[in-house]
């Protein structure tokens, strides 16, 4: 079969997609020649691109899975292919080049790339290595962060006469995050609480060198780069520690007005959760009202910040149009995928800090790379010499010096203790696990009786369990509609309760659970779907970005009854709540159910999780890390013992030379 007729074949077994074989089509009329070897890796580079692989590695390719085909089909493929000369075929045509003049694909070392995704990474890389500098620390930096991150000792004072009293000792070097309890007094320390000693008196007994709090740490790495990146886990604190750090530098800033600070995250739905968890955590800070003023609460998606233009790919803001900021923060970084990275990155004014809050854990971006994941690779608490100085002068701890440590490196930081999940959560122990590619550790959480969580193993009876336990989850914000509740009260008991899938089609997907869940809920009498597509109660999420209208991939609304007929109401990025039209709506999908890509950025009180019992390549670590991590006080999960154990040991491994470019290699 020559490579024509594979193509066709494959795309007509729906193996690769439409743009795969046009890319191919359109490589073929440039080199005159559609069944020349450099036709099929054209296909293949489209192909992995869709897998959110940013290029294929020539020299790391397995030849036996040639687009994800069978071993003997692979092999067939190959000899048309000739994956053992890939270098020199790639290398030497007219359609492939080194970036330097335009080419359709690029080929740099072993790695080849479409022409656009190689320009996106080498700009991220150097836009994020031209801010991996120290920036001058003003006088008093220290004592600013001092008195940001004392311990809450009134918090220290309610909490020490519930502590049983064989556990007083461990529970105070948690609290203050003792590192070497031989440089403290434990006995001393107790005594004093239990004898009313002042505040003063009781931080004089911990000293700083022996203690080590992570979010210090990261205040102290963000407040002196240019470019910082703060990762942790749900419960971690990483928006408390971004409010604190804004707050020292609204301090240590000469600017009159403070400097000009813009908050920003990937979707309307994590702009409104950031917008209500960085306002509630400003509120707390032990700061003026002046100092409070100038740091700002309001979050926005990244499009409106760029200046999104309707029916248009570009942005207002660009290299020739800069955006007016001193500080950006970034939420959620992990589900910034690499163009829309390199264009934020490229409308910054060079003088411009950049700091990014996420969970490198996580999911990867939907679409291509991994940013957040290839900054955080190798970070692991320590820094090189230079960088150990300065920040053990800023904060008192001592950290761990390495003069391996890249300069990338030596500005991120991972927070490290939950504040969430404590050691009897089973939320919090599942997580741990699952994160840890430990099957063993998997089964001794699940064999504990941990009352958060509850695994519930996956058959025809138990899938039926599933959609009931939706039901009763649901039951709460249906009733509030018929009682005539307020929109945002409504959406806010919807947020309570999610059923999550790992898959889109089929009776283990968001298309059957919905269906599923829509007739459960129809037979209770709490939701009349008719004939219509549009009925009262139905939530709706939107799948297609709609800058006119505010809308954007991922939010979600409900559908409500008003006076002048049917209206969808959503929480907007700035914190209002605003109805459309139905008609009016971009692409969208009924949403009792959904994937856990999809849920990224949203937290809900107590998340059903159902996984497919099958093997299938979309099961993996990162999936059922992130969908778990979406509970944040009762999970429930239908899956086999055997499916869970394969997406432990199933770790995402996604194709990208930025974590080279970003350490010079």
């Amino acid at each position: 079969m020559a490579m024509s007729e594979w193509l066709q074949t494959l795309y007509k077994r729906n193996a690769i997609r439409a743009i795969d074989r046009q890319f191919a089509r359109f490589i073929a009329e440039q080199v005159g020649d559609g069944n020349s070897p450099i036709v099929g890796w054209a296909a293949l580079v489209s192909f992995e691109l869709g897998k959110g692989n940013v290029c294929v590695d020539l020299n790391a390719l397995d030849a036996s899975r040639l687009f994800d085909l069978s071993p003997a089909e692979s092999i067939k493929l190959a000899a048309i292919m000739q994956p053992e000369n890939a270098l020199s075929l790639v290398a030497g045509s007219e359609v492939v080049g080194d970036g330097s003049s335009p080419t359709p694909m690029v080929l740099a070392g072993t790695r080849l790339y479409l022409h656009r995704y190689w320009a996106a990474e080498q700009r991220v890389a150097q836009e994020i290595v031209s801010r991996t500098n120290e920036i001058p620390m003003a006088s008093g930096a220290s004592e600013i962060l001092d008195a940001l991150f004392q311990p809450d000792i009134t918090l220290l004072r309610k909490l020490f006469p519930g502590w049983d009293e064989s556990e007083k000792a461990g529970k105070l070097v948690d609290f203050f995050d003792i590192t070497d309890s031989e440089k403290v007094d434990l006995l001393s320390l107790q005594s004093a609480l239990e004898n009313g000693a002042s505040d003063a008196e009781i931080l004089s007994l911990v000293h700083d060198n022996a203690r080590l709090n992570w979010q210090k740490v990261a205040a102290a790495v963000a407040l002196s780069y240019r470019f910082a990146v703060v990762s942790g886990g749900p419960g971690t604190g990483k928006t408390t520690t971004v409010a604190k750090l804004l707050a020292a530098l609204v301090q240590s800033s000469d600017k009159p007005n403070g400097p000009d600070i813009k908050l920003v995250a990937p979707t309307g739905k994590a702009a409104n959760r950031l917008t209500e968890s960085i306002g509630n955590a400003v509120a707390a800070l032990p700061v003026s009202d002046e100092v409070r003023g100038k740091i700002p609460v309001q979050a926005s998606t990244i499009h409106r910040l760029l200046g999104a233009i309707p029916s248009r790919v570009e942005f207002r803001h660009h290299e020739g149009n800069r955006l007016h900021l001193d500080i950006l923060v970034v939420d959620e970084a992990s589900m910034v995928d690499l163009p829309l990275m390199a264009r934020l990155l490229s409308a910054l004014p060079d003088h411009a800090r950049v700091i990014l809050l996420g969970d490198r854990d996580q999911l990867a971006s939907v679409e291509a790379g991994a940013v957040l994941g290839d900054i955080c690779l190798g970070a692991d608490g320590r820094y090189s010499p230079p960088r150990t100085a300065t920040l053990s002068s800023l904060t008192g701890f001592s950290l761990a010096a390495d003069d391996s440590v890249s300069r990338v490196s030596d500005g991120v930081c991972l927070l490290k203790k939950s504040y969430r999940f404590h050691a009897q959560s089973g939320i919090g122990q599942l997580a741990k696990a699952i994160n840890e590619g430990n099957a063993a550790g998997l089964d001794w959480v699940l064999q504990r009786g941990f009352k958060d969580i509850a695994l519930h193993d996956l058959d025809t009876d138990v899938y039926s369990e599933a959609i009931a336990l939706a039901v009763s989850g649901y039951r709460d914000y249906l009733t509030a509609l018929k009682a005539g509740a307020d929109n945002r009260s409504v959406l806010g008991k919807f947020g309570d309760v999610r059923l999550l899938c790992a898959l889109a089609e089929g009776p283990f997907g968001v298309k059957g659970l919905n269906i599923a869940i829509e007739k459960a809920l129809a037979a209770e009498k709490l939701i009349a779907p008719g004939e219509e597509l549009f009925y009262v109660g139905r939530p709706v999420m939107v799948t297609q970005n709609d800058h006119g209208l505010g809308l954007y991939n991922g939010d979600i609304g409900i559908v409500v009854a008003q006076e002048e007929g049917l209206r969808v109401v959503f929480d907007m990025a700035d914190g209002s709540s605003k109805t459309f039209l139905p008609s009016r709506l971009p692409a969208h999908q009924t949403a009792f159910a959904m994937t856990v890509h999809k849920s990224q950025g949203s937290e809900f009180g107590h998340t059903i999780l159902v996984l497919p019992p099958t093997p299938t390549p979309v099961m993996t670590r990162e999936l059922v890390y992130t969908g778990i991590t979406r509970a944040k006080n009762r999970l429930d999960v239908f899956a086999t013992r055997a499916s869970l154990a394969r997406a432990v040991k199933r770790k995402t491994q996604r194709f990208s030379g930025l974590a080279d470019a970003l350490r010079g290699r």
